[in-house]
């Protein structure tokens, strides 16, 4: 069974019975004849066989990894963030938000790659910018530049104010499950107010394997 998690910058697929991990892969390689049996993400009912929704996928994936009744898990991707609450065992809240945080892993990794830094080196401030959108916060950093701050004090802000941002979307809990490719970034898992537990790139293909074992359970 071949599943796939088709974000926007990236994809994560996985060949069930080959015994290998997940493969990540850019999503722009992918070719057009491309199809997988069960997916989610960006564009998967038009690459898969069948599909699930991404709030679906990532709450059985949580529901795998996180041996808690009562959390938080917030999903952060190349163009938005979403999350799930559960409390006792059941989820009770969910939000999806394409504008607040749009394309925040996307503008992320992009101004890492133009300035030339490494997300591992740089300081967590202690003051960021206020940042409604990854698109347009991007305006900070030229001004803060501008006015004598280094580009990397300047991307750092920036970073700080994308976190406090996706925190307060997800409720602003004390202790806050993540998601996706930010998880491998210190500077932006460093950035929130509260207890981080990073998850990776895989839970909403956990997620699809869950879907999968219901459904065999029940034949």
């Amino acid at each position: 069974m071949l599943l796939a998690d088709f974000g926007t910058s990236y994809s994560k697929i996985l060949q069930t019975d080959s015994g290998k991990d997940p493969a990540i892969v850019a999503t722009r390689d992918i070719g057009p004849d491309f199809c997988a049996d069960l997916a989610t993400g960006h564009n998967a009912a038009r690459r898969s066989a069948r599909s699930i929704n991404e709030l679906t996928a990532l709450a059985r994936g949580g529901e795998i990894l996180i041996e808690e009744d009562d959390f938080v898990l917030l999903d952060c991707g190349s163009r938005d963030i979403k999350f799930i609450r559960y409390h006792q065992g059941q989820v009770v809240d969910m939000g999806w938000n394409a504008e607040c945080g749009a394309s925040m892993g996307f503008t992320i990794e992009m101004l890492a790659t133009y300035y030339k830094l490494d997300y591992s080196e740089i300081a967590i401030p202690k003051t960021g910018f206020s940042i409604t959108c990854g698109v347009l916060g991007m305006s900070h950093i030229f001004d803060a530049v501008i006015s004598g701050a280094s580009e990397a004090e300047a991307v750092a802000k920036f970073v700080r104010g994308i976190a406090r941002n996706a925190y307060r979307f997800a409720g602003s809990p004390d202790r806050l499950y993540l998601s996706g490719g930010l998880c491998d970034n210190p500077l932006f898992t460093g950035s929130f107010p509260c207890n981080i537990v990073p998850l990776g790139r895989f839970v909403l293909l956990k997620g699809l394997l869950a879907t999968l074992e219901s459904e065999q359970n029940k034949e």
